[in-house]
């Protein structure tokens, strides 16, 4: 039953009375009106980015460094940038020809040492937070694909600053921590000893989706699987950090990972013909975008990296083609599995349009001074990466049945709290490199 609305003025409580007398008598004794004070601007976040290469418009540095200078593209709309990038470290610096010049039409210094960059070539931090991009340049690979990128080295050297100075800001590390689990814990455990928001990954998991949904939290996922170009090691960090944005949300949350496991070539499909709730999953995928019986099967060089939880739960990442970034997942009590998307990554010249959702994470980490989702998520996304290179070698031989590798020390255990991040509304144009210079 509906109550007609009386044309009547708001009723006063008492105590809305005494607030109303109380605020007249201090209008006469003071002279305070209750007008809006004028408040100061906030202040801007001042960021230095300490970056491996910045020699071409591909390169991670420019797609991201470039949106925390001119804004990004973030809900179908421009947005403008709210830190400012003060300095600036490039350690691959005679290849980097791109960043010394945009450095420069910005009035940007680049200091020489990681230091210098995050002290302002004082003795003490001086800015309010870190962007860390240790991804591209002329780096080695080991025997086992891994790209010796200097990610830790840089890391490392600001939690020298940190230390020295007793203080601490964000972090933002772009992809994986480290190729070395070592190397990556001591990343999260220092986060959590100088009491510092840590954040990082991959760009794909706050990517635009199809269809715009977010699994909630406590869905009773069962199983997992995530199919996505995963030639080597980068590629693979990509799904993976896709799978654990998705799986982290699992009824009773993140209960850390049980065992991992890497099988190359057609062995990957023998074992999914023992695993059949994994092909059931890579089956709705194929079917969900109409694409011909055996298509998965054809891909020339297949592989699978096998997760395990220590809750039950099962997960696998695939290497195909056609889907984009998809994610899979076999839910109790649903018929369907549940099936979102990430797709039409339009390559990497088109630097409007790529990693902009990640900018504007990254802006949110440095102005709140919150992490924007949990870091034990990048820690086991990191570390379900490394062991998948890890387990087709022992004691330097190859095997593309990989060995099943234990992890109980990847038992990161907490619950997801966060709302959906990724982008929605009219997408970014697609336009080619705008800064008015040439690599």
């Amino acid at each position: 039953m509906m109550i007609p609305k009386k044309e009547t003025g708001p009723l006063l409580t008492r105590r809305e009375m005494l607030g109303v007398t109380g605020m007249a008598g201090l209008t006469a004794l003071t002279g305070f009106t209750g007008a809006p004070v004028p408040q100061a601007a906030p202040k801007r976040p001042r960021i230095a980015c300490l970056v491996s290469y910045w020699g071409a418009t591909r390169s991670h540095a420019d797609w991201i460094v470039t949106k925390l200078l001119d804004g990004y593209w973030w809900q179908g709309a421009h947005t403008a940038s709210r830190v400012d990038v003060v300095s600036v470290y490039i350690h691959q610096f005679e290849t980097s020809l791109l960043g010394q010049k945009i450095c420069k039409s910005k009035n940007i210094p680049i200091f020489k040492t990681v230091g210098e960059a995050v002290t302002l070539g004082g003795k003490e931090l001086a800015v309010d937070g870190v962007v860390i991009v240790g991804e591209h340049g002329e780096y080695p690979t080991n025997l086992k694909g891994q790209w010796l990128l200097p990610r830790w080295w840089i890391y490392e050297k600001v939690i020298r600053v940190f230390e020295q100075s007793k203080r601490s800001v964000p972090i933002f590390n772009d992809k994986h921590l480290s190729y070395s689990w070592d190397e990556a814990k001591w990343m999260f455990d220092k986060s959590r000893e100088l009491n510092f928001p840590l954040s990082g990954g991959s760009s794909i998991p706050v990517y635009f989706r199809k269809p715009e949904i977010e699994l909630d939290i406590d869905t009773p996922i069962k199983a997992s699987i995530v199919v996505g170009g995963a030639p080597d090691e980068g590629a693979l960090f990509h799904c993976v950090d896709v799978l654990q944005a998705f799986v982290e949300r699992r009824k009773g949350g993140e209960t850390g990972v049980k065992s991992v496991q890497c099988i190359r070539g057609p062995e990957t499909w023998k074992w999914t013909e023992r695993n059949p709730w994994a092909g059931k999953l890579l089956e709705s995928v194929r079917t969900s975008f109409n694409l011909k019986p055996g298509h998965f099967q054809a891909i020339g060089k297949p592989n699978v990296c096998i997760v395990e939880y220590n809750d039950g739960t099962k997960a696998a990442v695939y290497s195909g083609q056609d889907v984009g970034w998809t994610y899979a997942g076999e839910i109790e009590g649903r018929k369907d599995p549940a099936i979102i998307s990430m797709l039409d990554w339009p390559g990497p010249f088109s630097q409007y349009h790529a990693s902009n959702s990640q900018p504007h994470w990254i802006t949110e980490l440095m102005v709140t001074g919150k992490e924007p989702f949990n870091a034990e998520r990048l820690l086991l996304s990191t570390g379900i990466t490394a062991y998948n290179m890890e387990s087709n070698w022992e004691n330097g031989k190859y095997s593309p049945i990989g060995r099943r590798i234990e992890t109980p020390f990847m038992n990161m255990k907490y619950r997801s709290t966060r709302g959906a991040q990724f982008s929605t509304g009219e997408r970014p144009p697609n336009v080619p490199y705008m800064r008015g210079f040439a690599e």
